[in-house]
């Protein structure tokens, strides 16, 4: 069928083009996928999806409207759900930013004689996540923290060339998964170690029996996304990584580090994190924000992910300037001995993390961390004398933390979702060694104390007190 505003829809043209390229149909281009499977032109125009004949404008709108509707909306304040998102305010400030039409873009800033103000806030963006990981060098920046953990497997696994890393057993599940597929092809292998069931720590005695010669990396949340845990023992296991010379990697919540040592001064080798809490919103679980560093030493940069914002000078030394200095990417000159295949990556997001971070400065987002430490923490008390193990661990956690709820978690969480409030993670649902009972809770700054005294109540009213 031709088509005016399409080109190549002539049939005479189409004919030409295969005929170019000694193909006498188009189906002959999918030779390669078995014919059974193969949907034919009949059963296409029979399936069951879409209303069988071309919408106007209003009927589409209609027709989301009604699937949009089926969704629950909950405010912020009453979402008390975590586990590698979390909801936080966002300066109105940071939303106008982000909307303006010079920056609303993700998009690759290729020539840097017209991209000069996306290289400057990328470069800031650097800048500021060194500031606060007190890592040596940040790249700019990875999809998210699932891709930047992938990515830092792969970095360890090409400089020291082992196929073994030591992973928690209480990892994120979603992190873990994305990290399988990174992995997979290289046949690395992920081994896990214990934590303890007291106090949701590493259970040094198995790492330790676990490490050997062979190790490429140990690698530990912190804090442990699915458990709140904030382990003591981080110096330990990095230390554990160097004896038997395999890197130490973190993956962390910037907003914790306010209040807990960092990775450089616990000598991580690689940093990843999560760049979602600092101004981007839950996002319908997307886009986020992979932050990834590493310590200043030559191979490690060589080896890093991604591209690198760099500052400089005009050739006449008048003015500074930003250029990409470093982007070792399969499309670019490195072609098959590239480190990733990260191109067009979260730059938008970058950039409004550095909005975020430059708007509250070191005393605000050390305000947000305590505001959401005291919460949680409040919240664990309180829960606790309504009869709930709360928290579950009695390690120092941070926002998030498990509660036993000692009865089905998913029945009592889908009831609180019928009075209005997001109660939770089931974890039983997503890991293996969590039980029935158990669910994940989370507090940020966004609730306020009669927020969290709403959520008690009703939870008082449940159990019929």
């Amino acid at each position: 069928m031709e088509h005016k505003w399409i080109p190549n829809s002539s049939n005479e043209i189409k004919k030409s083009m295969l005929d170019y390229i000694g193909v006498k149909d188009i189906l002959e281009l999918y030779n390669d996928i078995p014919k059974e499977i193969l949907i034919n032109e009949k059963i296409w125009d029979n399936l069951g999806i879409g209303k069988k004949r071309p919408l106007d404008e209003i009927e589409v709108e209609k027709v989301i409207d009604d699937i949009l509707n089926n969704n629950l909306i909950f405010k912020e304040s009453k979402l008390f759900i975590g586990g590698g998102a979390w909801p936080h305010y966002i300066p109105a400030a940071v939303q106008y930013l982000a909307e303006r039409g010079e920056l609303l873009t993700a998009y690759t800033p290729y020539q840097p004689e017209i991209s000069q103000g996306l290289l400057q806030i990328l470069f800031e963006y650097q800048s500021l996540m060194a500031d606060i990981l007190e890592m040596d060098v940040v790249n700019a920046s990875m999809y998210d923290m699932a891709s930047s953990l992938g990515e830092a497997f792969l970095m360890s696994y090409r400089i020291n060339n082992k196929k073994k890393i030591l992973i928690p057993e209480t990892i994120n599940p979603f992190h873990l998964s994305v990290a399988k597929s990174y992995t997979s092809p290289h046949e690395i292998s992920l081994v896990t170690y214990k934590v303890d069931p007291e106090t949701g720590y590493a259970d040094i005695e198995d790492l330790k029996s676990k490490s050997s010669d062979d190790i490429s990396a140990i690698y530990l949340e912190y804090p442990y996304q699915y458990t709140g845990v904030v382990d003591v023992n981080a110096k330990s296991i990095g230390e554990i990584a160097h004896s038997k010379k395999a890197l130490f990697i973190m993956g962390v919540n910037p907003t914790s580090l306010m209040i807990y040592k960092t990775p450089g001064e616990l000598d991580a080798d690689i940093s990843i994190g999560e760049g979602q809490p600092l101004g981007l919103g839950l996002n319908f679980g997307g886009p986020y924000l992979g932050i990834f560093a590493t310590k200043w030493n030559a191979e490690f940069v060589k080896q890093m992910p991604g591209r690198l914002i760099g500052m400089t000078t005009t050739i006449d030394g008048s003015s500074r300037a930003f250029a990409m200095i470093m982007q070792t990417r399969e499309q670019h000159i490195r072609r098959s001995k590239a480190t990733s295949n990260i191109t067009t990556n979260s730059g938008l997001s970058a950039m409004i993390a550095a909005f975020y971070v430059s708007l509250l400065g070191k005393k605000g987002l050390k305000d947000v961390a305590e505001a959401t430490w005291y919460r949680s923490h409040y919240a664990s008390k309180q829960l606790s004398y309504l009869g709930f193990k709360s928290p579950l661990f009695k390690g120092e956690f941070f926002g998030d933390f498990i509660i036993d709820v000692k009865t089905n978690f998913e029945d009592l969480r889908n009831v609180m979702i019928k009075e209005g409030l997001l109660f939770g993670i089931p974890l039983s649902k997503y890991v293996t060694w969590a039980k029935d009972s158990w669910g994940l809770l989370s507090f940020t700054e966004v609730h306020s104390k009669s927020d969290i005294d709403l959520l008690l109540d009703k939870l008082k009213k449940i159990k019929g007190e």
